[in-house]
């Protein structure tokens, strides 16, 4: 019997094919879409603000579904490839840090003339019943992570300056190694382990610009 209703069963599939139309595709079943999330878009309290130097917008911020997105755009200093490295999403007493960025245009500087870059933050898994009347997209810090090629074009030198400031007694050189440029330490205090000297040399303070910048949407219906 349970050959028989597989048999009828590949038998009625059959039919239901041969009656479909000459390049008939089955529709796949869509997600359900719950009304409960709401859609609405709306623009920044404050568009700019300022912080170290670096002027960083926000176009306008939208509500779809489970997500928060906001439009960031910031003014680029230097060549470099800059990039949003920490941001967040406050509303209430909760804060979202977990973001996805895509960047939307870019504009190289040129000489005399700063670059513009703009990219969409997204913020996920929003509860609906979240109330975002006063929600703040904060923007941490901008960073750009240095090519191999840049340490010693761009940053040796802002480097050396700093460090020769601080006192700390390291001194670097740009050498060749296979064709490229790349910087070492040709000496430091005796005292100071040579991974201590990397970590100074090659902290993160050297390539990031902290905010913050913040920006307050009316995200509710």
């Amino acid at each position: 019997m349970k050959r028989l209703l597989l048999t009828l069963g590949f038998l009625i599939s059959a039919c239901s094919s041969a009656n479909a139309p000459q390049g008939f595709v089955q529709p796949l079943p869509t997600a359900l879409i719950d009304p409960s999330y709401p859609t609405v878009q709306a623009a920044p309290v404050a568009p700019v603000q300022s912080s170290d130097g670096l002027n960083v917008s926000a176009a306008r911020a939208w509500r779809d579904g489970k997500d928060v997105n906001v439009e960031i755009c910031f003014t680029l200093v230097d060549s470099s490839d800059w990039s949003i490295w920490s941001a967040n999403l406050q509303y209430g007493e909760t804060a979202v840090f977990d973001f996805a960025s895509a960047m939307l245009s870019l504009q190289e500087p040129r000489e005399g003339q700063l670059g513009l870059r703009c990219d969409t933050l997204s913020f996920f898994n929003i509860p609906p019943d979240a109330d975002l009347s006063n929600a703040i997209v904060t923007v941490d810090a901008i960073a750009a992570v240095p090519r191999p090629e840049d340490y010693c074009a761009i940053y040796a030198p802002k480097i050396q300056q700093t460090l020769d400031a601080r006192g700390a007694g390291i001194v670097l050189s740009c050498t060749d190694a296979s064709g490229a440029p790349i910087v070492q330490i040709v000496d430091k205090p005796e005292s100071m382990s040579q991974q201590e000297a990397e970590n100074m040399v090659f902290s993160d303070e050297f390539y990031t610009i902290h905010g913050p910048w913040s920006f307050a949407f009316n995200l509710e219906q």
